[in-house]
């Protein structure tokens, strides 16, 4: 089945998460994470961050806090966000999907692109010249809302900066609260459970077994 069969409208635009859908970085994401707030005294597992990946740093900070009854500053917020990063980079091996690069380029020629990641800026940019570049019109990293997911602000943000509806959209995703926020934004959204198990991704209108079927999805739109 062609993901055409689901829309009644012509789609405008496809929507892409970053880490999990088109690169396999989750696992230096979720050390580093540990790392930073071992550092402050927060011990946790790196299955927590799986479970809310997508958040931006503020959401994951007061997610992580809260779930250890305490409450972060801003300034810890900050302090613990910079030093995330700083590790994130010491231990990132991130590589591509394989197939993705191909294919977003194929899609390019058809479709708008955006990619909202709920990394900061300063990662997103960093791998998006790495292994996407020149390939999305619009990008939007964690940095750039205030609300992340699952708040639907990120994708909204993309939308509005495509000038395109949410009916007119096809948002790719594979963590819990970046299905949720797609919903929230009212898209249609498929979801390929990378580091989850697929049962946390009922919201999505399509959940994939994997990066080879969901290509075969992609692909059917041209």
């Amino acid at each position: 089945m062609s993901l055409r069969d689901f829309f009644p409208q012509e789609i405008k635009a496809i929507i892409f998460d970053f880490d999990g859908v088109l690169v396999d970085s989750m696992p230096y994401h979720a050390a580093a994470w540990v790392e930073a707030f071992a550092e402050v005294g927060v011990n946790m597992l790196p299955e927590q961050i799986y479970d809310i990946e997508g958040s931006n740093h503020i959401g994951v900070i007061k997610r992580i806090f809260s779930g250890n009854d305490m409450t972060p500053s801003e300034d810890q917020i900050d302090s613990i966000a910079d030093r995330k990063r700083e590790l994130f980079f010491e231990f990132d091996k991130s590589k591509a999907f394989a197939g993705m690069q191909q294919c977003l380029n194929d899609l390019k020629s058809t479709y708008s692109l955006a990619l909202v990641s709920g990394s900061t800026r300063k990662i997103v940019d960093e791998l998006v010249a790495s292994f996407y570049p020149e390939t999305f019109d619009v990008v939007i990293s964690g940095s750039d809302v205030l609300n992340g997911k699952p708040a639907p602000d990120p994708f909204l943000k993309a939308m509005g900066m495509l000038d395109v509806s949410p009916e007119r959209c096809v948002i790719v995703e594979n963590a819990p609260l970046g299905v949720e926020a797609a919903k929230n934004a009212g898209a249609f959204c498929i979801a390929v459970p990378t580091y989850v198990d697929p049962a946390t991704l009922k919201k999505a209108d399509i959940i994939v077994a994997d990066h080879s079927e969901l290509l075969r999805y992609l692909y059917s739109l041209l």
